[in-house]
């Protein structure tokens, strides 16, 4: 839809703007001269007559500039953004199964989709600055200067009316929000392809290997284990000499009461 906008408001733009030439002698003058221009906006190839107020006599002057190839850029990416987003569209809902197979479709996708977003920026731009030249190759002042009539100051010449520009700005509008749109949607594309999983796994791998290299350590096998040193019988459980030697001590009554 917004690739629709995009297109539509651009290449089917038709102005028209409108001199009012007032020369000395009024039966020379014409006060509506009407200037229409639209898409492709090949100005020099719009051709229009204007009284030069020196007799019966008329000048066929043309408009000044040629700013198809930024309009026509900007048109043609719309278009085939449109007729993508379409294809993507069916695929999407009826071919599923074959997007997925082997990760071929996403990262397709995923590839047009930057592409795009940078097509929408350079466009976007392009068109940006080619409408601006439009606005001023088609201004009712700039016009007048071209006319041979209104560099005498006896004759009057004034702007009557001027093109209307809004749908054109409208268009710009919509390139932009384009790109936008196509720039957001890189990151929901991107998590369709295997790159996005294959990142998240490699943490979770790397967090269950730790637990079992600790639980196969040496800590619980040492000291507190069955096996360990300080639960197994050591030197001074099996010290049997310090006892045995109490002996010596309980000898010492004995002899002494028999040598009584």
């Amino acid at each position: 839809l917004f690739a629709i906008f995009a297109f539509a408001t651009c290449g089917g733009y038709s102005g028209e703007l409108r001199l009012s030439v007032d020369c000395a002698n009024k039966s020379e003058s014409d006060l509506s001269i009407d200037i229409a221009f639209a898409y492709p906006f090949r100005l020099h190839q719009v051709n229009f007559e204007a009284p030069t107020c020196e007799g019966k006599h008329r000048e066929t002057l043309a408009l000044i500039g040629d700013f198809s190839s930024s309009a026509e850029f900007f048109v043609t990416i719309a278009v085939f953004a449109f007729l993508y987003s379409l294809a993507a569209t069916v695929v999407y809902i009826f071919f599923q199964n074959k997007y997925r197979e082997n990760n071929r479709g996403p990262l397709i996708d995923f590839i047009v989709t930057v592409v795009f977003s940078f097509l929408w920026l350079v466009s976007s731009s392009a068109w940006a600055k080619g409408l601006s030249d439009v606005k001023v190759a088609t201004d009712p002042d700039e016009v007048l200067l071209l006319l041979s009539a209104c560099k005498q100051q006896s004759n009057k010449c004034l702007p009557v009316r001027s093109p209307v520009m809004s749908s054109l700005n409208t268009s710009v509008v919509f390139g932009y929000l384009n790109f936008i749109l196509w720039a957001g949607n890189i990151w929901f594309v991107f998590k369709e392809t295997g790159w996005h999983s294959s990142g998240q796994r490699h943490p979770a791998d790397t967090m269950e290997k730790q637990p079992s290299g600790y639980n196969q350590g040496g800590y619980n096998q040492d000291s507190y284990g069955p096996a360990g040193g300080y639960n197994q019988p050591g030197s001074y459980g099996q010290v049997g000499e310090y006892g045995q030697s109490q002996s010596y001590g309980q000898s010492g009554p004995t002899s002494f009461a028999n040598q009584i």
